[in-house]
């Protein structure tokens, strides 16, 4: 089957860095899984981390890709709710091969059937980012659904996938006042369009901008949902974090993060790691499934939107490598697809 993946971790100039593949055929489904015919995909940092920093075993090609959309082909003896024919989306998990591949196995415990108001590509644009954002939201910062009426939610970096996501999820499920970073114009207007009720500029210093919407600039949110460069805002975080407050991040800080400013105002720190669940193989694995079946009927209902922002071609190295460097560009808006092989 056609596939995009590498043998050796190098940068995106070399030519090697993403190969188109002729790969074997996956086995046949396990109990639980899903053989999926992959329709197409989306592409997130994590991608770009992976190529850069893991190393294929045994020389063997390691394919990429946590976010899919297809058509189920073939499931498990012990597969409920899924027949072959289903169009679905999901996210994967990285232990196994990705999504960058003709088909996929899957556990069907963290699939769940598509929109069927998106097509393929819009569709392929969500699983991971939904997933992220979800739990960041509901169970890392442990909002309840419903709630957070008079509490205040910082999302910073929040014009990228998850933060697309979060700010949705924020006023669909909650009654949270959300405060989005953005600092150009496209990505103020993305926001915006999202549903963010303030907007504040990540390259000025926070308590100033918090000072000029009006929500003061110390002691002023409850919670934070930290999702780039975590290091370098972590001290004015944490001043504008009311005591007792929360910060979740998902990105990689350069160093070590220091807990003992946290402790003056009893704040806590929660990592979101979407793919926690499928590793360790935890009792609420599927839950995952399950909150993306609900971001589907949400979506059919117009209570939610697709984050895509752009189509990238067909799924091939070429563009696969031009997806990658968006990503690493640091100014991706949404998120970007392929579609088809």
């Amino acid at each position: 089957m056609k596939a995009v993946g590498y043998h050796l971790n190098l940068p995106l100039a070399d030519e090697r860095a993403l190969l188109d593949l002729d790969l074997p055929e996956p086995p046949a489904p396990g109990p639980l899984d899903l053989l999926v015919e992959v329709r197409a995909v989306s592409v997130n940092p994590v991608d770009t981390k992976v190529r850069a920093g893991v190393a294929p075993k045994d020389g063997a090609a390691k394919v990429l890709g946590w976010d899919a959309a297809g058509i189920v082909r073939a499931v498990g003896s012990g597969v409920q709710g899924f027949a072959p024919g289903d169009e679905v989306w999901y996210a994967g998990a990285i232990d196994r091969p990705g999504s960058n591949a003709e088909r996929q196995l899957v556990d069907h415990r963290i699939v769940s059937k598509k929109p069927r108001s998106l097509d393929f590509g819009a569709a392929a644009a969500l699983p991971l980012t939904t997933i992220t954002a979800w739990e960041m939201l509901f169970d890392r910062l442990g909002v309840p659904q419903g709630g957070g009426a008079g509490q205040r939610l910082l999302v910073t970096g929040a014009a990228g996938g998850v933060g697309s996501v979060l700010i949705q999820l924020a006023r669909r499920y909650t009654q949270l006042e959300v405060i989005a970073t953005a600092s150009r114009p496209q990505t103020i207007d993305w926001v915006s369009t999202l549903g963010a009720h303030h907007i504040v500029d990540h390259h000025k210093p926070l308590r100033a901008e918090l000072d000029r919407i009006g929500v003061g600039g110390v002691n002023s949110v409850a919670f934070v949902a930290s999702l780039t460069a975590t290091d370098q805002h972590y001290p004015a975080l944490i001043d504008a974090l009311k005591p007792f407050g929360k910060l979740a991040l998902i990105d990689d800080p350069q160093g070590p993060l220091d807990a003992r400013p946290l402790k003056g105002k009893s704040l806590s720190l929660h990592w979101e790691m979407m793919f926690a669940r499928s590793l360790h193989g935890t009792p609420d694995v599927a839950e995952q499934g399950r909150l993306l079946a609900e971001v589907a009927r949400a979506v059919d209902a117009g209570e939610l939107r697709t984050t895509l922002t752009r189509r990238l071609g067909t799924i091939n190295a070429a563009n696969l490598k031009a997806a990658h460097a968006w990503i690493e560009s640091g100014q991706a808006i949404g998120k970007g697809v392929l579609e088809g092989f």
